[in-house]
């Protein structure tokens, strides 16, 4: 007896879903199985635990609007400011007069934007490596790789560290702008060193990073994609610095800084659909959407959600063409439907202040 070959596609499509379905029970009983860092932290096992973080806090008067209004009158709990930016100075007052903010430093190597720029606190003389034609600090990572030293790039930070204290702030945690100190071996290895010197905590996803793995291979798989080179059921690799993670988030643990589990850094690739009007309503519906969806890969641990909450005043397209994807995240964190679901779910809002106060709890 011959099968039509509509039910052959059937029952092919019923094997690919069954299949994915046992991958996923099978990836999340592995995660399960293993001991989070948010269980050596104290919190309850099988926990969902995530810090919601704005990211550019000090970049513009618009990143210190959205980034107010998002801790203020929305879910984000914790954020970090880039020290060479103009607008520092206002967002430190914030901090000052917020006793209660869970505010860190957006270690900053890299000046993008294309007539908007900053350059190193260090100065040309000091840091040469890292400064570009223009007198800015280089507009990608890879330029920075390539023309800077580890040496230098650890005066930088140190001389980010130090503005924040002698403006009388004391950042609760470190991060990297565009990624610049995961780049390279290297500067990694001095972003750690500097981190525990200080005793501040580095953020690193050192655990099981489901949703790290899961936003790379998305990434490639566009690439492939785009280019035409894609083919159903191609393996796609991660970087090797994810099979590396654990291994380096087991030093940092060591050095008595706390660690994640994973890291949720996917809605700045959320493109705004160009059929719908870019309304305040529609831009928060479809945001919030996206938020809710990719809650759901959210596994047991603690998971840093990064972010890029601005108010975009009319200005803000002079500076970068991300204003709605920016403006998003903003009206995301603002919605009640956010909220709700996260109660109702049960995760847990934690901050960087409050797991290094569990960590140094611990021997």
């Amino acid at each position: 007896m011959t099968l039509q070959k509509s039910n052959i596609n059937r029952i092919l499509e019923v094997k690919t879903v069954f299949l994915l379905f046992l991958f996923t029970i099978i990836s999340m009983t592995k995660v399960q199985a293993q001991e989070t860092y948010a269980e050596k932290l104290g919190y309850p096992k099988g926990a969902r635990i995530i810090i919601l973080h704005v990211d550019d806090a000090g970049m513009s008067w618009d990143s210190n609007k959205g980034t107010r209004d998002a801790i203020d009158r929305g879910m984000a709990n914790s954020f970090s400011v880039m020290m060479p930016c103009p607008w520092v100075p206002a967002i430190v007052r914030y901090i000052k007069q917020t006793p209660t903010s869970d505010a860190g430093l957006h270690l900053t190597l890299t000046s993008e934007w294309h007539d908007y720029r900053w350059g190193p606190l260090m100065g040309k003389p000091a840091v040469p490596g890292l400064v570009d034609p223009e007198g800015c600090l280089w507009r990608s990572v890879d330029q920075v790789v390539k023309n800077a030293s580890p040496d230098e790039v650890e005066a930088e930070i140190r001389a980010q560290i130090d503005r924040a204290l002698t403006m009388g702030f004391e950042p609760t945690h470190l991060d990297s702008h565009m990624g610049t100190l995961f780049a390279d071996p290297d500067f990694l290895q001095r972003y750690i060193k500097v981190g525990a010197e200080y005793e501040i905590p580095v953020m690193f996803p050192g655990g099981h990073n489901t949703v790290l793995r899961e936003e790379y291979r998305m990434e490639v798989m566009h690439e492939l994609k785009k280019s035409g080179k894609w083919k159903d059921g191609m393996d796609v690799p991660v970087p090797e610095i994810l099979d590396q993670a654990p291994g380096v988030g087991q030093k940092v643990w060591s050095m008595g800084l706390p660690v994640l589990d994973d890291l949720h850094n996917i809605s700045y690739g959320w493109g705004f659909p160009s059929e719908l009007e870019p309304t305040d309503e529609n831009i928060q519906k479809f945001y919030t959407g996206k938020y809710l969806e990719s809650f759901k890969m959210l596994q047991p641990g603690l998971t840093l959600v990064l972010m890029h909450c601005t108010h975009p005043s009319e200005i803000f397209d002079s500076i970068s063409s991300s204003g709605v994807r920016r403006k998003g995240d903003l009206l995301a964190m603002m919605d009640p439907k956010l909220k709700n679901y996260i109660e109702k779910e049960g995760i847990i809002l934690t901050t960087w202040k409050e797991v290094m106060e569990r960590r140094k709890a611990i021997k």
